[in-house]
C-alpha cells in the first residue's frame, strides 16, 4: 500500500506554528516581491479571495485588520518540510518526497487490517511533533492515494485519513463523485477530449478500456486508468528524470537600469543554475541570458532581449557558466530601459557520466576537469552543510534593486541564530 501525506495550507501552517495569533484568522502568503497571493488559509478562502489575487487589491483589508498578508519565507518552509519528512521516516520504511508539502510513503510489509490505525497514528504524530496539520490518503496505487488524500481533506467524516480498497463500494462511490479534473495528471484539455467519448468522472475513466485509451490518447492515460483500479504502474522514478534545461530567474525588487546590479543578479542566477546542474549530474553545452522590461508599463520603452552563448565544452563549472553569462549580458544590455526581470537558462544538457571527449583532449585537459570537479564539489558540500550562499562567486551589494521585496516576511525561526524566538523574562 502507498500513502500520500499532504500538508494542509502548508505555508500558512508554517507561519502559524511560530505565530499562534494567526490561528483561526484569515492569512495569506504572497509570492516573490509580494506580488500576489499564493497560499491561503481556509478563513481567507471563505472571504472569496482566490489564488493569484494581486496583493495590492487586498491592501484595504490589511489596513482594516481583517486579513493578514505575509511575505514568502522559503527558508522556514523548507526546514519545516524536512521536519515533516523526518517524522514520516519513523513510521514508514520508504518516504518519497513529491513536493515541498507532499510526500509519498510506502507501507510495504504492513498488514492491511492494521494499516488504517497506523496511518491515523502517523497523522496525529506529524501534528504533535511539528505543528503542521496533514491529511493522509492510502491506496494500492499513487493515483488512487491522491484521490484518497483529497477525500480525507474534503470530507470531515474521514478525520484527515482515508484508505481506499479497489472494488469496494466506498471506492466506487468516491470515484463517481470526483470529476475528471480531480484525477492526478488529467488536465483541462484532456478533460474536454475525454468528455467527447463519454468519460466524465474518475469512475468512468477507471472503467474505460486501457488499450483504447492508449491508442486514442497516450500510454500515460492508460496507466492512470489502471492506477484508478488499484494497479500500481507509476513509480517515482518516472518523475525524477533529469531536466533537459535548467532556468533560474526572478523578478527584480524594483525596476532598474543599473548594469552592475543586473550583473549581480545574473551572477546569482548562474550560480544557482550550476548547482542544480551538478545536483542532477548533467553538463551544459550552452548558456542563455534574457532580460525583460515591464510589458504593463506602456508609458515606458519596451525591450526584452535574449542571447545564447555556446560553451567551449560541456561543463558544470560555475566559473565557466558565469563567464559566458556575463558576456551574453554585456551584449544584450541597452541603456535607456528599466528592466523588471532577468534570468539564466542552461541549455543542451547531457549526462555527466556519458560525455563524449574530444580527440584533441590532452592529459592537461583531464587534469583541469578533475580540479574543476573537486573545487565545485567542495563548494557544494560547504553550502550544503553551512547554508546556501556560504561560499559563492562575488558578494551581492546590500539593498540592490534586484533583491526581492520581503516587507512582511516573518523571522526564519529555525535556521537563523539571530532570528530565534525570544521569550521575555519577568
Amino acid at each position: 500500500m502507498i500513502g500520500l501525506v499532504d500538508c494542509n495550507s502548508f505555508y500558512v501552517s508554517c507561519e502559524r506554528v511560530f505565530q499562534p495569533r494567526l490561528c483561526s484568522v484569515p492569512v495569506g502568503v504572497m509570492s516573490n516581491n509580494d506580488g500576489c497571493v499564493i497560499a491561503l488559509s481556509n478563513e481567507l478562502k471563505t472571504l472569496g479571495i482566490t489564488m493569484g489575487t494581486p496583493a495590492f487589491e487586498l491592501q484595504h483589508l490589511v489596513r482594516q485588520g481583517r486579513i493578514h498578508l505575509l511575505s514568502s519565507n522559503y527558508e522556514l518552509y523548507g526546514d519545516m518540510s524536512a521536519r515533516v519528512l523526518a517524522v514520516l521516516e519513523e513510521y514508514a520504511p520508504i518516504v518519497e518526497p513529491y513536493s515541498i508539502d507532499e510526500m509519498f510513503v510506502r507501507f510495504d510489509g504492513f498488514e492491511r487490517d492494521a494499516l488504517l490505525a497506523h496511518s491515523q497514528q502517523l497523522h496525529r504524530k506529524v501534528r504533535q511533533y511539528t505543528g503542521i496539520p496533514v491529511c493522509v490518503g492510502v491506496a494500492p496505487s499513487r493515483t488512487l492515494a491522491k484521490l484518497a488524500n483529497r477525500a480525507a481533506k474534503k470530507i470531515p467524516a474521514y478525520g484527515g485519513v482515508c484508505m481506499l480498497q479497489p472494488g469496494s463500494r466506498e471506492t466506487q462511490a468516491l470515484l463517481e463523485k470526483f470529476a475528471l479534473g480531480d484525477v492526478w495528471g488529467v488536465g483541462r484539455r484532456l478533460v474536454e477530449r475525454l468528455a467527447l467519448i463519454g468519460i466524465k468522472s474518475a469512475w468512468d475513466l477507471a472503467q474505460a478500456d486501457p488499450k483504447r485509451l492508449r491508442q486514442q490518447f497516450s500510454v500515460t492515460l492508460e496507466r492512470t486508468a489502471l492506477e484508478l483500479r488499484g494497479i500500481s504502474c507509476i513509480e517515482m522514478s518516472d518523475f525524477l528524470e533529469p531536466r533537459q534545461r535548467i532556468m533560474t530567474s526572478r523578478s527584480f525588487g524594483k525596476l532598474t537600469d543599473d548594469l552592475a546590479e543586473i550583473r549581480e543578479a545574473m551572477r546569482q542566477h548562474g550560480q544557482r543554475g550550476a548547482e542544480k546542474l551538478r545536483h542532477q549530474r548533467s553538463l551544459a553545452r550552452a548558456v542563455l541570458v534574457f532580460l525583460k522590461t515591464n510589458p504593463f508599463r506602456t508609458d515606458l520603452p519596451q525591450y526584452s532581449p535574449s542571447l545564447a552563448m555556446e560553451l567551449p565544452h560541456p561543463t558544470d563549472d560555475s566559473r565557466e557558466i558565469l563567464h559566458a553569462a556575463g558576456e551574453a549580458l554585456q551584449r544584450i544590455y541597452r541603456q535607456g530601459y528599466l528592466y523588471q526581470k532577468g534570468g539564466v537558462m542552461l541549455l543542451d544538457l547531457i549526462d555527466a557520466d556519458r560525455q563524449q571527449l574530444s580527440l584533441l583532449d590532452t592529459p592537461q585537459s583531464d587534469t583541469e576537469r578533475q580540479r574543476s570537479a573537486k573545487l565545485m564539489g567542495v563548494m557544494d558540500e560547504l553550502n550544503h552543510r553551512m547554508g546556501r550562499g556560504t561560499v559563492k562567486f562575488g558578494t551581492p551589494s546590500p539593498g540592490a534593486a534586484w533583491h526581492l521585496r520581503c516587507a512582511h516576511r516573518s523571522a526564519r525561526w529555525t535556521t537563523r541564530w539571530d532570528e530565534l524566538p525570544v521569550v521575555p523574562m519577568g
